[in-house]
């Protein structure tokens, strides 16, 4: 299951500006993850995720995505854990992680902090549900 299908991209305008403006987030420098409950519960993914990387921060487009693109490998190789969590309770969430460093770190510095995220995601979920 380590794929990343066009599913579970986060796309939709509204969803995304919905996210900003009510979502509740973690930070785990140099990742923010923002996160809400999704509107739309059909889908076959527990998550819809986005990446994020700030035109302040870097200022040319190849930067900005070669951040992106290490997030997304990293979420896409650390993911199992959150999605049989999430499957097992019948949660649905948007999430968006965003990137507030000025520097491009290692991808193993970034893949470590993306995990630590989704721990820290995963941990909360589980306090709202009560376990």
């Amino acid at each position: 299951m380590q794929t990343f299908n066009r599913e579970e991209k986060l796309k939709k305008r509204k969803v995304i500006e919905a996210l900003f403006t009510n979502g509740k987030a973690i930070s785990a420098n140099p990742v923010r993850l923002v996160w809400a409950e999704a509107e739309d519960k059909s889908g076959k993914f527990p998550l819809q995720t986005g990446f994020s990387v700030s035109k302040r921060i870097f200022k040319k487009a190849v930067d900005r995505n070669k951040v992106k693109r290490l997030m997304r490998e990293a979420f896409r190789k650390n993911k199992t854990e959150i999605y049989a969590f999430m499957e097992e309770n019948n949660l649905k969430y948007s999430i968006i992680f965003i990137y507030i460093n000025k520097d491009i770190l290692p991808y193993k510095e970034i893949e470590k902090k993306i995990n630590s995220a989704l721990k820290r995601f995963e941990e909360t979920l589980k306090k709202g549900i009560g376990e």
